[in-house]
């Protein structure tokens, strides 16, 4: 069965280079049931562009995927600095650390109760085996702006234990080693190419 490891446990595998977290830049990150991770440097800022809508879908009625990074504007900050998310605006973001788990380990991410409460989301997982900085995708849903502060510890991510080893690197991965935010790869993914020969057989399309 699963269970989720607590502080001691987390502590022996980051001696023991079995958890790779680079850096730690205060042991007290080191929560009683998990880690919480700072806001990294590098974002990807959602913004209203040309284009009328993202396309997620292959179906040509309304023109096919574009390139996401048109919907979004890359920036850079220093530690100390801040970021400001506006109302019902997405910043792809990573974690400052980098991480590096055993294949026995899945890391899910959780906004810190601190920032949900300014209306702060988040949703993210690492698989056991994955190696990069975390993927932080966060959404403002409150009415107001909000400022965050780079370096802050705004998530906190809890483990896992899994009942057996998985090799993350069997299947095919779109995101893992990333330093920094990326756009989602969502056109390639073969569900949709699949339901797109659906809807052309039902719609008798013929490229």
């Amino acid at each position: 069965m699963s269970s989720i490891i607590t502080k001691e446990k987390i502590t022996e595998l980051i001696r023991n280079e079995e958890l790779i977290l680079r850096p730690l830049l205060d042991e007290n990150q080191i929560t009683q049931v998990g880690i919480d991770f700072r806001l990294g440097i590098n974002f990807l800022v959602s913004s209203i562009g040309r284009n009328p809508l993202m396309v997620a879908s292959l179906n040509s009625e309304y023109g096919t995927p574009k390139d996401f990074k048109n919907f979004f504007q890359e920036t850079r900050r220093q530690l100390g600095e801040t970021i400001v998310l506006y109302p019902g605006q997405t910043v792809l973001a990573t974690s400052l650390e980098y991480v590096k788990l055993p294949n026995n380990l899945l890391l899910s991410l959780y906004m810190r109760s601190s920032y949900s409460r300014l209306g702060l989301t988040i949703s993210t997982i690492a698989q056991p085996g994955y190696c990069g900085c975390l993927s932080m995708e966060l959404t403002n849903n409150n009415h107001s702006p909000i400022n965050l502060t780079v370096g802050a510890r705004i998530v906190q991510g809890i483990f896992t234990l899994v009942d057996k080893d998985v090799n993350y690197f069997n299947s095919p991965r779109k995101y893992s080693c990333a330093v920094r935010p990326q756009v989602t790869s969502l056109s390639s993914d073969e569900d949709l190419k699949v339901l797109n020969a659906m809807w052309k057989d039902i719609n008798n399309i013929t490229d």
